[in-house]
């Protein structure tokens, strides 16, 4: 059976410790104090929002923002990001609580979209209730569920139907359609589905969603498969009967990593004001990590540093139950050591100028976070600060594995 394991470092080296703010090193310490073993997020709102400011301003009047809050629910967050987002992308009760919560219904509309493969009645009638902008609906039975529970509420449902795509002409880094899929549509399949759905009595279909992105840095592609959606999205509304007044892009842009360019979001909002939607229709953008990802940070103490065969292990309080980013997706996702210089067992076990493996608690080896990174020096007692754990983290945590305490969260 394999392990899986991120991939191995080598030949790189940790982060110095002034990549991480001065502010962020303060808090830190601070909660060194507690006599507890740090093992916690830290956010920074203010970059969250100056990350939505820049997208926003780049970007023409049609088009609109909504944070996909699945890559963070951390209240502090999107509170932060409420006034510099035209709205929230929710895919449970929670979420749309929250969104509910920072962002009141205007005039009976909720400023939310929601998405999700499996929306059970539960969401739906909670979405339908609180005047959803657009139901991201995924199959012709989640259709009628809706219609449904909206005939029963006395109102018309909004829906966007989700579509896979048979294929998407962009190149660059870009998933591409046309396989099989929990999510959407089957391109093929869709004018059977919209000529029931425009009969059914309580929807609103206003137009399309397509997430067929993720990840992408080029932001030439990008703009191209926004294009697609809308030139797509237009012409299949005008050949299926749709009052065309809403398009969702989806989510997609990447983060850069160590040695990656980063998104040109100048050049997208430049490439994006080419294209021109019909009269009436908004374009939603749906961006998660590309907002949250650089204001948070994961840090773990070090319980134990010791060597094994000749291979020096970082040991944390915590693990892939509090950061399941970097096993999962398979990326170097680097640390910077933060020194902790209180000491009171003794001995205090310290590696320098070494490769290390930095795993977590949990009884299996696929608790690994960070393998083969070179340090300067790091000792039991210490902090491990990852960088760019905003979004993603804290969300996609094996929060009860081994029933460990579940990592903080803080906003500075």
């Amino acid at each position: 059976m394999s392990i899986q394991l991120p991939p191995s470092a080598a030949p790189r080296s940790a982060y110095p410790t002034d990549v991480l703010p001065a502010a962020l090193r303060r808090r830190l310490l601070d909660l060194t104090r507690a006599g507890t073993p740090v093992s916690a997020y830290v956010y920074d709102g203010s970059v969250a929002a100056e990350r939505a400011r820049e997208l926003r301003a780049a970007l023409p009047g049609w088009a609109a923002v909504y944070f996909a809050m699945k890559a963070n629910s951390f209240p502090g967050v999107v509170r932060a990001l409420a006034p510099h987002v035209d709205g929230f992308e929710v895919a449970s009760l929670t979420e749309l609580d929250l969104a509910l919560e920072v962002r009141p219904p205007l005039d009976g509309t909720a400023r939310v979209v929601a998405a999700g493969p499996a929306k059970s009645v539960p969401v739906l009638t909670a979405l339908v209730r609180a005047g959803a902008e657009a139901i991201n609906a995924e199959s012709l039975l989640e259709l009628h569920r809706i219609s449904r529970i909206a005939v029963a509420e006395g109102v018309r449902a909004r829906v966007a139907l989700r579509v896979n795509p048979a294929e998407i002409p962009v190149t660059g880094s870009l998933l591409m359609g046309g396989v099989p899929s929990q999510f959407g549509v089957a391109e093929p399949d869709v004018p059977e589905v919209l000529r029931e759905a425009v009969r059914l009595p309580g929807l609103d279909v206003v137009g399309f969603h397509v997430h067929a992105a993720s990840g992408n840095l080029d932001a030439d592609s990008h703009a191209a498969y926004l294009r697609w959606c809308v030139e797509w999205s237009a012409r299949t509304a005008a050949e299926n009967g749709v009052d065309l007044r809403h398009i969702d892009v989806g989510g997609g842009i990447g983060v850069a990593f160590e040695g990656e360019k980063p998104f040109d979001v100048a050049r997208f909002g430049e490439l994006a004001g080419q294209v021109e939607p019909p009269a009436g229709v908004r374009v939603l953008l749906e961006p998660g990590r590309f907002l949250a990802a650089d204001c948070g940070w994961y840090a773990a103490e070090v319980v134990d540093v010791k060597s094994s065969y000749g291979s020096w292990f970082v040991m944390l309080r915590g693990g892939i139950n509090h950061f399941q980013l970097p096993t999962s997706w398979d990326i170097v996702h680097n640390m910077a050591v933060l020194p902790v210089d209180r000491w009171q067992e003794g001995t205090r076990p310290a590696v320098e100028n070494a490769r290390v493996t930095v795993v977590g608690e949990l009884c299996t080896p696929e608790d690994t976070l960070l393998r083969d990174v070179r340090v300067d020096r790091v000792r039991a007692g210490d902090l491990v600060v990852f960088p760019y754990a905003g979004s993603y983290g804290w969300e996609f945590a094996m929060h009860r594995f081994l029933g460990h305490p579940v990592a903080e969260r803080h906003l500075l």
